[in-house]
């Protein structure tokens, strides 16, 4: 596919994923679909727990739910965004942090994704802090 055509791809996951819209994001993936975190995050590595399980909950509203998706580069088999995981703990703290993902693209399908946290031990910490009150 064109970078152009790989470029809408990409934005549709996310608003996707935005707006939970599970059926859509499905339809998007290739059947082969692969995703990797960083090991060090609770729904990282081989853990048994998924980040909509760790995020869904502190994603209560629009806002938290907002991702802002910057398409930095596409090509005809991969692209770059970048965007924001954003959550508030039930006690009210805010977490707002990039993330880079490298996604692969194929027969016109998200691949593969994976992510780049620009700071792990805060997502970490904001989500101990958060699931420990």
């Amino acid at each position: 596919m064109s970078a152009a055509a790989n470029r809408k791809l990409l934005l549709d996951v996310f608003r996707a994923i935005e707006q939970r819209d599970d059926k859509k994001f499905r339809e998007l993936l290739h059947p082969d679909f692969e995703l990797h975190w960083p090991p060090s995050l609770p729904y990282g590595g081989s853990k048994a727990r998924t980040w909509s399980e760790i995020w869904e909950p502190f994603q209560p509203g629009e806002t938290e739910r907002r991702m802002d998706p910057r398409v930095v580069a596409a090509g005809e088999d991969e692209g770059v965004v970048l965007w924001r995981q954003r959550g508030v703990s039930p006690s009210g703290e805010q977490f707002d942090g990039e993330v880079l993902g490298l996604y692969q693209l194929r027969d016109g399908k998200l691949a593969r994704a994976q992510m780049f946290y620009f700071d792990t031990v805060a997502v970490a910490n904001f989500l101990k802090m958060a699931t420990s009150r």
